[in-house]
């Protein structure tokens, strides 16, 4: 099966990372849970809880 998609991104849907507002372009990975999709990336995960500040 052959895909449309000619590497134009301006044509995908994106929405901002929670962790650091940058735009995540949608990827045929997360095709299936796009809208689940919250983080742009590992690192990003991984700072979603940060640990509170003491002082």
């Amino acid at each position: 099966m052959k895909s449309d998609f000619k590497g134009n991104k301006a044509h995908l849907p994106s929405k901002p990372c929670v962790v650091c507002g940058r735009p995540m372009s949608w990827r045929k990975a997360w095709a299936r849970n796009w809208d689940e999709v919250k983080y742009c990336s590992g690192a990003c995960r991984a700072r979603k809880n940060p640990p509170p500040a003491h002082g």
